[in-house]
């Protein structure tokens, strides 16, 4: 396995202590209690096949705890200097230096394209104004779980509720919220669809609205527009019904092609017009 140091070549991201000027104050630095750090990983089902991006990383605790606990990869960005150097000595001092990094920079300004997971424990503000990064740099099917505070507008996969003494310190309450969302593919569009032959022997124009994981849309059998129905989108994952016909439709959306079957059975397959 290539080391992650040379995959990282701890990038272009890093800067210098003296120049380094972040678009925005992401605010003070305040610790996720390690409870918090193992429920965040698990409802993500983080594994050793995973890349896992911590922004405003800390003391390194959640990336460490996912390469010691659950074999991830990683690395971990965080602003503040002393943090960083602490955070990889204890990568060294716990074997996990060949593992995960952290640097110093501004978690707006970095690379997270190859991120499977993002973990994140942000002010509200920074949380939302990473939105359009996210749908710009991650690929679908992406995880991203935020403590506390939500992407708005952002429909979430998974979304728990606890309560901890440990957050009494931290805010003055003992409510604790995970947000767990999934990357959407972009699917809005008219694409050309060859549907099974008991559906239509001709090409199909197969018309998809999208709002982030919202997806609604019709297709055009015979002249006639047929409503989709259930329709879902989970990453890159699409399935609908036609309605008033029998059968669900599930497909895999990559790029501008879809390719599916139709109760698992019959394929179908659709490409997106210029």
């Amino acid at each position: 396995m290539m080391r992650l140091a040379a995959v990282m070549l701890f990038t272009a991201t890093v800067a210098s202590a003296a120049d380094l000027q972040p678009v925005k104050d992401a605010g003070p630095y305040v610790p996720s209690p390690q409870s918090v750090v193992s429920d965040m990983l698990r409802y993500a089902d983080v594994s050793a096949t995973d890349f896992l991006i911590d922004l405003g990383s800390g003391d390194g605790r959640i990336v460490l705890t996912a390469a010691k606990v659950f074999g991830a990869r990683g690395f971990g960005v965080e602003i503040k200097e002393d943090l960083v150097r602490k955070a990889n000595e204890a990568a060294q001092k716990e074997g996990l230096a060949d593992r995960v990094k952290f640097m110093k920079a501004d978690l707006f300004k970095t690379d997270i394209s190859q991120a499977t997971v993002i973990t994140m424990y942000l002010l509200p503000d920074t949380v939302n104004l990473l939105k359009d990064k996210f749908l710009t740099e991650l690929k679908p099917g992406t995880r991203i779980v935020s403590h506390d505070y939500p992407l708005t507008g952002w429909i979430p996969e998974k979304y728990v509720q606890m309560d901890l003494e440990d957050k009494v310190q931290i805010s003055g309450v003992t409510t604790t919220l995970i947000y767990l969302y999934i990357v959407p593919a972009k699917v809005a569009g008219k694409w050309e669809a060859h549907m099974p032959p008991a559906i239509s022997k001709q090409p199909a124009t197969l018309s998809l609205k999208q709002q982030l994981t919202r997806v609604s849309g019709s297709v055009r059998l015979d002249g006639k527009d047929v409503p989709l129905e259930e329709v879902k989108l989970r990453g890159d994952k699409l399935s609908f019904r036609l309605s008033g016909r029998k059968g669900e439709f599930s497909g895999t959306v990559k790029g501008g092609a879809i390719d599916g079957m139709l109760d698992g059975k019959t394929p179908w397959n659709a490409t997106l017009g210029g």
